[in-house]
């Protein structure tokens, strides 16, 4: 028996593309790059570096990563705070490198990232988690504002999260000239 793809699956894939593609290039940018590194799916130096610097918070960002297989394992089945303890720690941490890159200019941008980072079950936890890393004194207070701003009433007190994973997972795209395109 074969599995067919219903129409509402397709109309979820189109609102998340819609959705990356309201990002701002600097966002998008990040975020496949994140992809990229999290999910082990390219050379992300390789890949992504421009220069050194770059090449430098990818390496970093590579080492903060190494948690998020340990992250992954924590996220709890329930809201208890005995088994929020462990997850939101490593969470926090991971979350407020990635801010601290400033290329992740909204809630939205983050939990879209996250999402695909450590798949739909931690959806309760990323206000929280976002919250407390954009409060983080590491950040510019501007920056603080923006981010904390960006995050709505909705997403901040909702009462239940979708259990369905991402089905858009943004990649590289190589930049193909003008003239090569057919007709």
């Amino acid at each position: 028996m074969s599995i067919r793809a219903r129409p509402a699956d397709g109309a979820l894939t189109l609102a998340e593309l819609k959705e990356f593609a309201s990002f701002p290039a600097a966002t998008q940018r990040y975020i496949r790059r994140s992809l990229d590194v999290g999910l082990e799916r390219h050379d992300a130096i390789e890949l992504w570096s421009r220069d050194v610097v770059e090449a430098a918070s990818i390496n970093a960002q590579t080492r903060i990563y190494e948690r998020l297989p340990e992250i992954r394992a924590l996220v709890p089945d329930d809201s208890g705070l005995d088994a929020m303890e462990p997850l939101m720690a490593p969470l926090v941490t991971v979350s407020a490198f990635d801010l601290g890159q400033d290329r992740l200019v909204s809630f939205g941008a983050y939990r879209f990232l996250y999402e695909r980072l450590i798949g739909a079950s931690v959806r309760p936890w990323l206000p929280g988690a976002f919250c407390a890393a954009a409060a983080l004194p590491h950040l510019h207070p501007d920056k603080r504002r923006l981010l904390l701003q960006s995050i709505s009433e909705a997403a901040a007190t909702a009462i239940g999260w979708s259990s369905r994973e991402p089905s858009f997972y943004p990649e590289w795209v190589d930049k193909v000239e003008a003239g090569a395109l057919p007709n």
